[in-house]
């Protein structure tokens, strides 16, 4: 007898990504997770742990204000906090989720948390690169602390090919939303902002 048991939220997930490849989910964290993580971003970044963020892989990196202005700190599963531990053991069962109920194929991740300082942004880009196409799905956590406002800047713009038009759908960074798209397909971008945005960002990745 199996003791799987279907999950709502992450069956939602899986149906508009097999609708419209991309996903939001609001639900996806508790409200004291999301504050825990907020809580743990702050702390290391006031500690000077984060690092000017750049663009390309690991053997390709270049800083490029022009392009992207956050400021990042890659997480390590193994040396993670209590607030990590939270947010690593739902992703993993996540992954699970979707390798039982999808065939994905995830057999790792990678994830930062992310700041982005007021007035900075990143240009249109895809979340894959030419000599590495392994990241299958981008998500993000947002962890702003006050109700995001629409004149804060900020959203994150995706772009659609819908029968030929290009839509964009502009999604506001509010606390706690998890946004999970196709890292392949869909072109993105962050908006730029007029107050600071916090966020957890990764990737699901194949072998």
């Amino acid at each position: 007898m199996s003791d799987f048991q279907l999950n709502p939220i992450y069956e939602q997930i899986i149906d508009d990504l097999l609708q419209q490849q991309y996903s939001i989910a609001d639900d996806f964290f508790s409200d004291n997770e999301v504050i825990a993580l907020r809580e743990s971003l702050l702390q290391k970044y006031e500690e000077d742990n984060f690092k000017k963020s750049a663009i390309g892989n690991l053997s390709n990196e270049k800083i490029i204000d022009a392009v992207r202005g956050d400021f990042i700190l890659w997480l390590n599963e193994e040396e993670s906090n209590a607030a990590e531990k939270a947010f690593f053991n739902k992703i993993n069962d996540f992954v699970q989720y979707l390798n039982r109920t999808c065939f994905m194929g995830i057999q790792n991740q990678e994830f930062h948390y992310a700041l982005y300082p007021e007035g900075t942004f990143y240009k249109r880009h895809l979340d894959t690169f030419q000599s590495d196409s392994r990241r299958k799905l981008s998500m993000v956590c947002y962890l702003n602390e006050q109700n995001w406002q629409p004149d804060y800047g900020g959203e994150l713009a995706i772009y659609k090919d819908n029968n030929g038009l290009e839509v964009t759908e502009n999604i506001y960074p509010v606390k706690g939303r998890m946004v999970i798209f196709e890292s392949q397909l869909l072109e993105h971008e962050v908006k730029p902002v007029k107050q600071p945005r916090l966020s957890i960002t990764g990737w699901l990745k194949t072998r």
